[in-house]
């Protein structure tokens, strides 16, 4: 048996005919043209957002959600502890304090219970992270913001084609971001996407992704003039990336099926024990976890598997546990999160597995527990 990587890109045939095409045309290379907007029309009618904006990646969209939220010096933004530091950068970048929440006993997820408990004067926002593709709970988390007057700021770079009571992750609270990164489901290599559910951020939003201008009211002729009216950057992908993803989008029907094939086969192959618990449930096949009950056991496992050519890994260590939020003194409050940071095994998951592939390493992890 060859080796077997952690992640593969979603190389499925036929989604380079647009950049094919971009480059036999005379279209411009640079950001928000036709396949800018055919992706970002494709999102809007998928999953019934107001307005999506293409950004180079998942982390500029959630650096756009925070000059969107007017986020400055002194707010406190509640963040889970077990997430990718780019959730936590972006609020950090306007000077904002982190406040660390812990996870949930369910899943790595944020928990509801450890939001309340956080939350002063100072809060402006929460940030809930969709692990895995599963949906945190976010009836309880939208009720605490409105009892608050709190922004909701999803991170669902895990999470397309996952839902929470029929509503796609990311389109449920003021804003949401996707993540198109070469390991995620869905790619354009580097990308991603800041949606923009709540309207009265709608027009600003196109402001900040524009540079600080009003160029897209020029452009449509709103305006008989374009200036600067507002803070902003760079945040548009190129016309090739946005190519790329269009061809991704089309298939991710077929995409996802193939990923939840692999991950159904982990599920029943897998069973949990005294040692082990397997992930429970992912409505998109984003990640198959193992959680082992003890962290010696679960390093000899990892490396057990690496020996055997398996890229298996663990995943995040707690942001609130580093020391940078050390040095930054910012509050944390986990210790579940910890417990998940010691004890996950992430499985290999992408598109167009074997199942001779997925038998391979679910005999191996048999035989090292």
């Amino acid at each position: 048996m060859n080796s077997i990587p952690f992640t593969k890109s979603s190389r499925v045939k036929g989604t380079d005919k647009y950049v094919l095409d971009l480059l036999s045309s005379t279209n411009p290379l640079s950001g928000n043209g036709t396949y800018t907007k055919s992706c970002q029309n494709f999102l809007v009618n998928r999953y019934k957002i107001n307005k999506v904006l293409l950004t180079t990646s998942c982390t500029d969209a959630l650096e756009m959600a925070a000059i969107l939220c007017d986020i400055k010096q002194g707010d406190e933004i509640i963040v889970p502890s077990y997430t990718f530091v780019s959730t936590a950068n972006a609020f950090v970048l306007r000077g904002a304090k982190i406040v660390f929440a812990d996870s949930s006993e369910k899943n790595p997820n944020i928990s509801p219970s450890s939001i309340r408990k956080l939350i002063s004067k100072k809060t402006k926002a929460i940030v809930p992270v969709h692990y895995a593709g599963v949906a945190c709970e976010m009836d309880e988390i939208c009720k605490i913001a409105k009892e608050y007057g709190l922004f909701v700021i999803e991170d669902a770079a895990q999470a397309i084609e996952a839902s929470y009571n029929g509503s796609q992750l990311g389109t449920i609270g003021d804003l949401g971001t996707f993540s198109f990164h070469d390991t995620k489901n869905i790619s354009s290599g580097e990308g991603g996407a800041l949606l923009i559910n709540n309207p009265i951020l709608k027009e600003r939003a196109e402001i900040i992704w524009e540079k600080g201008t009003n160029r897209s009211a020029f452009i449509r002729g709103e305006v008989n003039k374009y200036s600067w009216v507002d803070i902003g950057s760079s945040f548009l992908p190129s016309e090739l990336n946005a190519a790329y993803l269009l061809g991704q989008l089309e298939m991710i029907e077929e995409i996802t099926k193939n990923r939840k094939r692999s991950w159904d086969f982990y599920k029943e192959n897998l069973k949990s024990s005294e040692l082990i618990t397997t992930q429970s449930e992912c409505a998109n096949a984003h990640i198959f976890y193992l959680l082992v009950s003890e962290e010696k056991k679960r390093n000899e496992i990892l490396n057990g598997l690496k020996s055997k050519g398996i890229g298996a890994t663990f995943h995040f260590l707690p942001l609130g546990k580093s020391e940078f939020s050390k040095r930054m003194n910012f509050f944390d409050e986990s210790s579940m999160a910890l417990n998940y940071s010691n004890s996950i095994i992430r499985l290999p998951l992408y598109y167009g597995m074997e199942d001779v592939e997925l038998k391979f390493i679910c005999d191996a992890i048999k035989e090292l527990i």
